[in-house]
């Protein structure tokens, strides 16, 4: 008998070597995608953005309930489609502790000049270069817009979203 593996052994080892590598790659990526409940730092929670009407935003302020922070721009088509969506979310939300940020990467100006016209009900803070920085941080590299990251009540990352919110995101998001 011979005791070397035959080639349909080798090809059967192969495909399993593969189909447990790119199982475990996907189960790491759609970790990664969803948030997989990394905690924030306490870094992150020390932040203070400046208000658009005067004051300013300490995300420590947020800490404890289930959050949701929305990195936007006025320059960002998606972004301004998505601001009526975030703020029906947030007003029918807020009585079961949800609360919401809007961070905009923008010029003050600019911001002020949009809420003005466009006014929403959640905080608004003025994140300027400051916010692509942390966008990045958060874990999107490419630091495009629009961009929002869901933190549960304990502070862990629940979920992140590259591109404009769908109802079905905040629906997911809410039962989480």
């Amino acid at each position: 008998m011979n005791s070397t593996p035959t080639r349909r052994g080798w090809l059967f080892g192969g495909v399993a070597t593969l189909a447990a590598i790119a199982g475990i790659g996907g189960a790491v990526w759609h970790r990664r995608a969803t948030g997989g409940g990394e905690p924030l730092d306490a870094g992150f929670w020390t932040q203070r953005f400046e208000r658009p009407e005067g004051g300013e935003i300490v995300l420590e302020q947020f800490r404890g309930k289930p959050l949701l922070i929305n990195f936007w721009a006025t320059w960002c088509p998606p972004c301004v489609e998505e601001m009526p969506m975030i703020d029906a979310f947030f007003r029918e939300n807020a009585s079961n502790s949800w609360q919401v940020v809007g961070l905009a990467i923008d010029q003050p100006s600019a911001v002020r000049k949009f809420l003005a016209k466009t006014p929403v009900s959640y905080s608004i803070g003025l994140a300027g270069l400051q916010g692509t920085e942390l966008v990045k941080n958060l874990g999107n590299t490419a630091g495009g817009l629009p961009f929002s990251l869901v933190v549960d009540a304990g502070g862990a990352i629940a979920a992140r979203k590259i591109g404009k919110i769908e109802p079905a995101d905040l629906q997911a998001w809410r039962r989480a």
